[in-house]
């Protein structure tokens, strides 16, 4: 009986699921990954599967890729001492050369890398040929600052993206940036997620978080905010709701609606095939925000 029970459970699982696939099929997925989750390869080896689970029901899915901690640790290998403000990191030259090398030739790479294990068909593209940038001149709250060679994306060229998704590759896409005179900056992986998905008229874009989502209360799992429209933000922004933590995030999800993304979701990327139970269960298991 309890064989049966779960042969019933798991039909149940992908009669569910069987309508958000017809659906999602041919659509446009771009995923953030990154976190302090990602630095355990079970975590990576997972969420490497659900990825592969999607380009192979005709997903076009779209990686961009954090590194924060592993460019720390070059970092600390080169005896360079990160600086932080503000949760942005100080990026002088020498630490731009290291964040370059880190995220495109060692980061990238072990992302592709999983994605391979999983029988997928990856394809690394180094975010200078996407993002176009500026040295970030103003912070969150729109006071000047200098971070060195932190960016801003003034342009996407989705060109390298499209032509891979059309050659049926899953496009693996770094968070560096360079300029006209062809110096290198170190973007917020969010940020460019966001940009990225906006260029390619993403259907979802999707952030792997180290939090279940967006929380009333922060130390409340069951307050989570399962839908969230855009016009709700600068409220819960006010009242602290949307903390520090979170706010680049959900910034950077709002910039992605007002641009023509349909929806955008924050999921638990700690919780083993969290993508997988957002995307193709009624209920979600995150918060996603809508237009309205």
């Amino acid at each position: 009986m309890p064989a049966d029970i779960d042969i019933h459970t798991k039909t149940e699982v992908l009669l569910e699921a069987l309508p958000y696939a017809q659906a999602f099929r041919g659509s446009v997925f771009v995923v953030k990954i990154g976190g302090s989750f990602m630095e355990a390869v079970e975590a990576q080896r997972s969420v490497a599967g659900d990825l592969a689970f999607l380009a192979a029901i005709g997903i076009k899915v779209v990686v961009v890729h954090g590194g924060g901690k592993a460019i720390s640790r070059a970092m600390q290998e080169a005896r360079i001492e990160p600086v932080f403000r503000n949760g942005l990191r100080v990026t002088d030259a020498a630490t731009v050369a290291i964040v370059e090398r880190t995220l495109n030739h060692v980061v990238n790479a072990e992302v592709v890398g999983h994605l391979r294990e999983k029988k997928s068909r990856p394809q690394g593209i180094f975010g200078q040929e996407v993002f176009h940038a500026e040295r970030l001149s103003t912070d969150g709250s729109g006071q000047p600052v200098d971070l060195g060679f932190v960016g801003s994306v003034t342009r996407v060229d989705p060109s390298p993206v499209l032509r891979a998704l059309e050659g049926g590759l899953t496009p693996v896409v770094s968070p560096v940036g360079r300029d006209g005179e062809g110096r290198y900056y170190n973007i917020n992986a969010d940020v460019a997620a966001s940009h990225l998905a906006a260029a390619l008229h993403a259907r979802r874009l999707v952030f792997l978080c180290d939090v279940p989502g967006l929380l009333r209360d922060p130390k409340d799992p069951e307050t989570i905010i399962s839908t969230l429209p855009v016009g709700d933000v600068p409220a819960l922004r006010d009242s602290g709701v949307i903390g520090s933590g979170m706010l680049p995030k959900v910034e950077s999800g709002v910039r992605a609606i007002r641009e023509g993304v349909r929806r955008v979701h924050f999921i638990d990327g700690r919780l083993a095939h969290s993508l997988l139970l957002e995307i193709f269960t009624d209920r979600g298991i995150g918060t996603e925000i809508v237009a309205a």
